[in-house]
Order: C-alpha cells, then sequence, then structure tokens
C-alpha cells in the first residue's frame, strides 16, 4: 500500500473509533440520567404514597399544586444551593 491509502484507512480508523467513543458517551449518559430518574422517582413515591395510583397529567398537576404553595420556591432554591455547595 502506498502512503495515501494508508493514511486514508487510518482516518477511516478513527473516524469510527470516534464513532464508537460517541456512542458509549450517550449510552453512559442515558443510563445516568434512567438511574437518576428512576430514584428520584422511587423518593417521591416513598413521600407521597398515593401517587402510585396516579397517572402522569395527575402527578404532574399534583407537582405544580406543590410549587405553589407559600415559600415552596424558596425552599426549593434553597436545597439546590446546598446541593451546588457540597
Amino acid at each position: 500500500m502506498d502512503k495515501p491509502q494508508e493514511v486514508e484507512k487510518k482516518i477511516g480508523q478513527l473516524q469510527n473509533r470516534q464513532k464508537i467513543l460517541l456512542n458509549k458517551k450517550r449510552s453512559e449518559e442515558r443510563r445516568a440520567r434512567t438511574h437518576r430518574l428512576i430514584g428520584r422517582g422511587a423518593i417521591l413515591e416513598g413521600v407521597f404514597p398515593a401517587i402510585v395510583a396516579m397517572e402522569g397529567e395527575e402527578v404532574k398537576a399534583f407537582l405544580i399544586s406543590l410549587s405553589r404553595l407559600p415559600g415552596a420556591q424558596k425552599l426549593a432554591e434553597k436545597a439546590s444551593k446546598n446541593e451546588v455547595a457540597e
């Protein structure tokens, strides 16, 4: 093989390796998100057992109602700041 063909072959190999690594990264990010969502859902069900029987839109409406309670926004901001500080 002459030099240009070897270079093109190497470029192709590196491009394929890049695709593999990007797919692996996306897969890991998706797995971490899924794990986080499942964990938070379990916490939500543990704190509010009644939501187990609710449909998605009902849960959404319930959470929106909770977020509108006096002091809820400040509490959420405080919890978020504490999480960032840790």
